[in-house]
């Protein structure tokens, strides 16, 4: 499985060819506790870097997720959709929320690694 890399602001990337999956992190879903709908976006739809481009709500509060790099929505998981609750059960697995392409692979390569993000979560305790 491709490596994840991560945002300050607690998404995750794995690029796998040419198709980024992007999903909040664990710390996010522990942040956010249970997750009980999730707003995607619709595929075709163009982001730009930085965007937000879809909501997370859980019985706490709701939170925009986005885009850690720019590219071309080509699907969102209809799993999430139905069932937000996987969001907090595999946040890095079946819990993503989109899918890109048409990304920089240089811009995935600068985010933090899974040892760097450990870091700065460490400086939000």
């Amino acid at each position: 499985m491709a490596e994840l890399r991560f945002t300050k602001d607690h998404e995750w990337v794995r690029l796998e060819g040419d198709v980024a999956t992007i999903g909040i992190t664990d710390h996010a879903q522990n942040a956010l506790g249970d997750v009980v709908f999730v707003d995607l976006p619709e595929a075709g739809r163009e982001v730009a870097e930085g965007e937000a481009c879809a909501v997370v709500e859980s019985v706490k509060a709701a939170s925009d997720v986005y885009a850690p790099v720019a590219g071309r929505v080509v699907e969102s998981n209809a799993g999430v959709a139905e069932n937000p609750a996987l969001i907090n059960s595999d946040p890095t697995g079946d819990g993503w929320f989109f899918k890109l392409t048409a990304v920089d692979e240089a811009a995935i390569a600068a985010l933090m690694d899974e040892a760097a993000y450990a870091a700065f979560l460490e400086t939000l305790a």
